[in-house]
């Protein structure tokens, strides 16, 4: 089949630098998934993006939609003639619907009944005429929060529309939209080359920009460029320069022929915390700082300009003239402070709504304070440390430099605490309260800073429980399931034995503001469990494993995540497959007597068969070695030891008969299959890991 490479390029004005990379992948999927729709073969696909265009390149599409095999079933031929063999309605009206006369109808049989049927091939269509459509479509469909209106059209799209370009091989197709018709030409740079540039074929598209117009259309080919030249004026200043992945999609963004240039800052400004110099080269002028060989901040930055000028000096020299002001605010911010203590901004709080049922970030503090010393009691932790830590969390949010600089809560805490001479313990952890703010982040490195970042997440779960106000879809404005998950990470990986039920206790109680729901509790404890879920989901642990340990609701994260990891280690073993079918066979026993718990021991004296006696003696020996690998957490030892007692599991079921007509035997019986369930069960109930029933 014959095929052409088709170009689609859209101008515009500059396209929000945020959204630029998605809407690119976006347009890309929409035309892809339209030309499947349409039948149309392709080879592979490039996209394109910069401020200001966003095009798409696909290779050997076909000219023509691929014919298609038509067959339809109609009705029954006894109902479609009647006794004189006229056609009746249903007959004509297959043939109306097939859009044929009665006499190209054939006949097909389908279940038995012999029925009208027609077939034919269905000829595809041109590409030529459905592609203009397509585009149109796939723009019609670009996500954006955001669109505009322009001029006197009612129409709206990202940015104002100026030019479209669509190539079909060496055919330009007609295309309107938004008023502006589509011709074979792009444009150039701005500044450098702003012209239309005549692109004869679609190959030529992205060789005709870069060297006619000097714009590098390939967003990730661009992006490299620009991480190579700031890496380069990193070495050249004597530094490294540190390149943070944001920050460079951003700026690949809002380029479209990047030069990094080297600037300067005045020295004096390194007394201020690097963190909020960093945050304003970042956040104001899109720059990346260099830092010297022991990754201490020097007074250099790179700026990366989407000219390249005749004198880089005067672009510099711009850049330090707008960049010396914010440093300036920041230094002027931190100065002023010092002036007043952490301590002294605390009564404040009370004028800072943390939520209106659930009072101010005062009360938050209070609370907070209270569960990080109930829980440092338990860990055998600090409780002046976390209790100080806690009440002093959130004061820098009343500082200038944070109101500046929401991203520096925290940061700016711990320097302020220790300018006012808090101990060491307490100002670490202030800084580390926030962490992990995101999946991969750092978690808190010290022991009061784990605990502050726990009582302030569960703090914020319980309440918003307490008051009715859970997640909902996709909707988490206090972002409690990325809490939940960072307690349990914190929990598991700083291997804290903390039970979890004890804790959300500890934080209703703290309460003295919202009256909480009576269910809070048993939510919150849920919701937290559930957490775990998509973190061994994310990590390719199977439903099966989760569930055998999740139906046990362990309240200790640590110790749910040593049973799943032994679980999931055993299911993986030989021996797993006779302990499975053993616990399948008792629990299918027991839940059909309906036999949960044990209701009296299992008496040895009425014990008569040896299969039951040797189970029973077994059962004994077993719950010796197990409790005590049960206790040192050693699982996977505890299942390989329970493996050996499906023989003994077996034997029992064929000799003995369970249900027997003496209530005495049988009660006695199923304690003894309920003691053993109950010996699976210390671990975990492995009989999720066999699917299937016995």
């Amino acid at each position: 089949m014959a095929t052409r490479d088709l170009l689609i390029e859209v101008g515009t004005e500059e396209l929000p630098p945020k959204s630029l990379s998605s809407l690119s992948i976006a347009f890309e999927s929409l035309i892809v998934a339209a030309l499947a729709t349409a039948n149309l073969s392709h080879g592979s696909t490039q996209r394109f993006a910069t401020p200001r265009r966003l095009a798409v390149l696909v290779e050997q599409v076909a000219e023509n939609q691929s014919s298609k095999e038509l067959f339809k079933v109609g009705p029954a031929v006894s109902a479609a003639y009647d006794t004189g063999g006229k056609a009746t309605p249903a007959a004509l009206g297959f043939a109306k619907s097939c859009g044929v006369d009665l006499g190209k109808l054939t006949t097909t049989t389908k279940n038995g009944i012999e029925k009208l049927a027609y077939q034919t091939t269905e000829r595809g269509g041109k590409a030529s005429g459905l592609i203009p459509e397509i585009i149109a479509s796939a723009l019609r469909k670009l996500p954006t929060p955001k669109r505009m209106r322009w001029g006197s059209s009612r129409e709206e799209f990202i940015r104002p529309l100026h030019w479209i370009l669509l190539l079909f091989g060496q055919e330009q197709l007609k295309l309107k939209v938004l008023g502006i018709s589509s011709k074979n030409q792009t444009r150039g740079h701005r500044f450098h080359s702003n012209m239309e540039i005549l692109v004869t074929e679609p190959s030529q598209y992205e060789k005709a920009l870069s060297e006619i117009g000097l714009v590098i259309p390939d967003f990730g080919k661009r992006k490299e460029i620009i991480r190579a030249q700031i890496v380069e004026q990193g070495k050249l200043a004597d530094g490294v320069t540190i390149v943070d992945e944001g920050l460079l999609e951003e700026v690949t963004s809002l380029v479209e022929y990047p030069t990094a240039l080297t600037g300067e800052f005045d020295p004096a400004f390194l007394e201020v915390p690097s963190d909020a110099l960093i945050l304003a080269m970042k956040t104001h002028q899109k720059c990346f700082h260099i830092t010297d060989k022991n990754g201490q901040l020097i007074s250099k930055f790179v700026t990366v300009s989407n000219i390249r000028s005749k004198d880089p000096s005067q672009v510099i020299k711009g850049n330090e003239r707008v960049i010396r002001p914010r440093m300036a605010d920041a230094k002027f911010f931190f100065e002023t402070d010092k002036q007043t203590s952490l301590e002294a901004r605390l009564k404040k709080l009370k004028n800072l709504i943390f939520q209106n049922q659930l009072g101010s970030v005062y009360d938050k503090v209070v609370r907070v304070a209270k569960i990080s010393t109930s829980i440092a009691r338990k860990l055998s932790a600090s409780e002046a440390h976390c209790e100080r830590a806690a009440l002093l969390s959130k004061s820098d949010l009343l500082t200038d430099m944070v109101r500046e600089f929401s991203d520096l809560q925290g940061i700016m805490g711990s320097h302020y605490a220790k300018h006012d001479g808090e101990p060491e313990e307490v100002s670490k952890a202030i800084q580390e309260q926030y962490r992990p703010r995101f999946s991969g982040d750092e978690l808190p490195v010290s022991e009061v800073g784990s605990i502050l970042a726990i009582s302030d997440k569960l703090d914020t779960i319980v309440s918003l429980f307490g008051i009715n106000q859970p997640p909902t879809g996709s909707k988490d404005p206090f972002a409690l399931r990325r809490s939940a998950i960072g307690i349990l990470k914190i929990i598991v990986e700083k291997k804290l034995e903390l039970d979890l039920v004890e804790a959300i206790r500890d934080a209703i109680s703290a309460h003295n503001v919202a009256k909480l729901s009576p269910n809070t509790e048993e939510q919150a404890f849920q919701f937290l469990l559930d957490r775990f879920r998509s973190w061994y989901q994310d990590e390719g642990v199977s439903n099966n494993v989760f569930e055998s340990v999740y139906i046990l609701k362990p309240q200790s994260p640590l110790d749910f995540y040593l049973r799943i990891e032994a679980v999931n280690a055993f299911s993986k073993l030989p021996e797993a497959t006779s302990l499975v079918l053993a616990n399948k066979r008792v629990s299918n026993l027991l839940k059909r007597q309906q036999h949960d718990e044990i209701k009296t021991p299992c008496d040895k004296s009425l014990l008569g068969h040896e299969s039951e006696i040797n189970l029973f003696s077994e059962v004994e020996n077993k719950r010796l070695e197990v409790v005590p690998l049960i206790k040192k957490s050693n699982y996977t030892e505890a299942l390989l030891c329970l493996s050996s007692l499906k023989p003994l599991v077996d034997n029992f079921f064929d000799n003995v008969l369970v249900i027997d007509e003496d209530p005495n035997l049988r009660e006695n019986r199923l304690s003894l299959l309920s003691e053993l369930r109950k010996l699976f069960l210390m671990t975990a109930d492995i009989s999720f890991l066999d699917p299937g029933s016995e």
